[in-house]
């Protein structure tokens, strides 16, 4: 189950399906879509190894508690060609195991204000930096599996 470098060395240790479909109902073209556990609660999230941060759905963010005057300040990202203003936070996210362990990984996240309804239907996203970054991955598109670990 997990993959290792040539010379033995684990490159993951740990294993989960994803979903491949789109990420809303109005979208066709599929997604990598993961079981993921935000500070405490379990939900969706799609990963994009082109977007940033933690994109953390507001109906998510108001569960957590994130509040805009305690984040890490203020930042404007490009988000589908349109300006998103939000705050930065700080943020545990759990990489689900159905094989070997879960992963912990501290991520920023970024929270659109609440007046920003650009996200409807749209699970949490998995950015690059600042989230992704953070640990060793790996995707089997043949059996829907993707593998992660710790960075050593």
């Amino acid at each position: 189950m997990p993959l290792s470098f040539l010379n033995g060395e684990s490159f993951t240790t740990s294993a989960t399906t994803y979903q491949h479909r789109p990420a809303t109902v109005y979208e066709t073209h599929p997604r990598l879509i993961l079981r993921v556990d935000i500070e405490g609660i379990v939900t969706h999230a799609m990963v994009d190894t082109g977007g940033v941060y933690l994109f953390c759905h507001p109906t998510i963010a108001r569960a957590i508690g994130f509040d805009a005057s305690a984040g890490l300040g203020l930042q404007t990202l490009i988000f589908r060609q349109e300006r998103v203003q939000g705050t930065l936070h700080r943020a545990t996210l759990t990489l689900l195991a159905d094989e070997g362990d879960h992963l912990l990984i501290e991520t920023t996240a970024f929270v659109p204000e609440a007046s920003y309804e650009g996200l409807s239907d749209m699970p949490s996203i998995l950015g690059w930096h600042g989230c992704l970054d953070r640990f060793r991955f790996g995707i089997d598109p043949m059996t829907d599996t993707f593998y992660f670990g710790a960075p050593t």
